[in-house]
């Protein structure tokens, strides 16, 4: 059997309801209520930052390298066992919504795949704030701190140098002094 005859017999199958297909919902909002907005397009920009080829996809190879960027190798069986349990429309990648699934699992508490879980748990919305804004505030203060550090010890500096001169000044006027004893 040809590729386009399975492809058309597995459709026909759906049309008579013999098999069940993957929801086409138009949009992710309506559909995955339970995500604000922000958190969506917190999950939007973590799926295209590992869709490397731009496909609107990650297949097999993209999942890989997520798991390795976060720190959770898996087996190429493994690898498959992620995909299989998200991906409705069984074309073995995950597309956007099928990315959204695991979250929506992941809540749920329905993940089996333990790779699926290392994804959820690895984009926590209330922990790295609405595109990473947490993160930015914290590193803006700690870059404010060192500042402020940074002219305290300018001051002390300048203070030091002051003190120094003062110091000099007294020691060269105290020469002078005793040299014009021996005049």
């Amino acid at each position: 059997m040809s590729e386009l005859e399975e492809k058309l017999s597995r459709r026909e199958k759906i049309n008579t309801g013999e098999e069940k297909g993957g929801k086409t919902s138009q949009s992710v909002y309506a559909e995955f209520k339970e995500f604000s907005i922000q958190e969506i397009k917190q999950f939007k920009k973590t799926f295209e930052k590992y869709d490397l080829d731009k496909s609107q996809y990650i297949d097999l190879m993209e999942l890989k390298y997520m798991m390795e960027k976060l720190g959770e190798p898996q087996t190429h069986i493994g690898l498959k066992q992620m995909i299989k349990e998200v991906d409705e429309d069984s074309d073995g990648q995950i597309s956007f919504r099928e990315f959204m699934l695991i979250f929506r699992y992941a809540k749920e508490g329905k993940l089996s795949a333990p790779g699926l879980a290392c994804i959820a748990n690895d984009v926590d919305v209330a922990k790295e704030g609405v595109g990473g804004a947490a993160k930015f505030f914290e590193a803006k203060v700690a870059q404010q701190t060192a500042g402020a550090k940074f002219e305290q010890e300018i001051k002390e500096e300048q203070e030091k140098k002051k003190v120094e001169a003062a110091a000099a000044a007294d020691r060269k006027a105290a020469f002078k002094e005793k040299a014009s004893l021996f005049k």
